[in-house]
């Protein structure tokens, strides 16, 4: 099985069109990782969009607090004022589709997915060696493919040695051996953060235990309008641009 593997769309329709299209014939089936909404001025669509494919999701921190599972007041004014929006225009269908998300699975014996961290699957950010160490505790399989810190990276094991970091390579296709455990994160299509404006989505095949990095231009444009026309908040239509 091919899976294509998707995260952090944040309500951005015109990424997640993109990268369907640009991945387009070379997937069986999405790998979601979490926070559907959220930031972004298209929820509903996405949801829907989400829902026409072969897939399985997580649920993420936005997700949560758009559904009211988290406090909002941890979230800065610009993340708050976009999830109390979105509160307001999610249909009863949207709304029920996202709270039947889990926030971790095993979909594969090599595989853990979570939205965040498997030590704390809504909210922790591994950004560095030290928080990604720590969590290989707390999955069992050989991988594990997290989002939520919208940065494409892997943190690879290495049996009694530190914990190395990974910058991706784009279009190399990444054997999976096994022989070392991997936190792997593909990047977010709706709200890249690694200073690149572009799409971000990695595909995995299965059968062949094959990894590789995609990134792909969307009409940042198209959704930076839909924003502004939603009111949503200028600095969070004007980080689309430059991905951070």
């Amino acid at each position: 099985m091919r899976v294509l593997v998707i995260s952090d769309i944040h309500a951005n329709l015109a990424a997640f069109e993109a990268v369907l299209k640009d991945a387009a014939g070379k997937w069986d089936k999405i790998w979601f990782l979490g926070d559907l909404v959220g930031y972004g001025p298209n929820p509903n669509e996405c949801v829907a969009l989400l829902q026409e494919h072969d897939h399985l999701a997580l649920s993420g921190n936005h997700d949560w607090a758009v559904l009211g599972k988290l406090n909002i007041d941890t979230f800065n004014d610009y993340a708050k004022h976009a999830v109390m929006w979105a509160q307001d225009v999610l249909t009863t269908e949207s709304h029920a589709y996202l709270e039947s998300l889990p926030p971790m699975l095993t979909p594969h014996e090599m595989f853990t997915i979570a939205h965040a961290s498997p030590r704390q699957p809504i909210w922790e950010y591994i950004l560095d060696r030290g928080t990604a160490d720590a969590n290989f505790e707390h999955f069992f399989t050989p991988y594990c493919l997290v989002g939520h810190t919208h940065v494409p990276i892997v943190f690879e094991k290495v049996e009694g040695e530190r914990t190395y970091m990974l910058h991706p390579l784009y279009n190399e296709p990444w054997h999976l051996t096994g022989v070392h455990r991997c936190i792997i994160n593909p990047g977010s299509v709706g709200q890249p953060r690694d200073s690149d404006p572009r799409a971000s989505y990695a595909l995995l095949d299965l059968e062949r235990m094959i990894w590789e990095y995609c990134r792909v231009d969307y009409d940042v444009e198209t959704t930076q309008q839909r924003m502004r026309d939603e009111g949503l908040s200028e600095r969070l239509v004007a980080r689309l641009s430059f991905g951070w």
